[in-house]
């Protein structure tokens, strides 16, 4: 993979996790779209487990990312000539 493409993937996921982490326990995950439109998700979506469910989410993306940063490119293996 690319450093580039490497680097900007590794920034999306770190900016993903923190997103999914923080969210679920801010006003704004309160006050949204579907909860006007679709009032029976409030009870849902408002429960702490779908908002740890979330959480855990952005953890795991978090931690995808740390898998991304640290992994190193394998090198191509070539396959020993045959000899007849």
């Amino acid at each position: 993979m690319n450093r580039i493409l490497r680097a900007m993937t590794v920034v999306l996921l770190f900016e993903l996790g923190a997103l999914l982490l923080y969210l679920p326990w801010s006003a704004f995950w309160e006050q949204n779209y579907f909860f006007r439109h679709y009032p029976w998700l409030m009870p849902i979506l408002l429960h702490p487990a779908a908002r740890g469910m979330v959480s855990g989410l952005g953890v795991l993306d978090i931690f995808v990312g740390f898998g991304f940063f640290n992994s190193r490119p394998l090198p191509a293996r070539v396959p020993p000539p045959s000899n007849p």
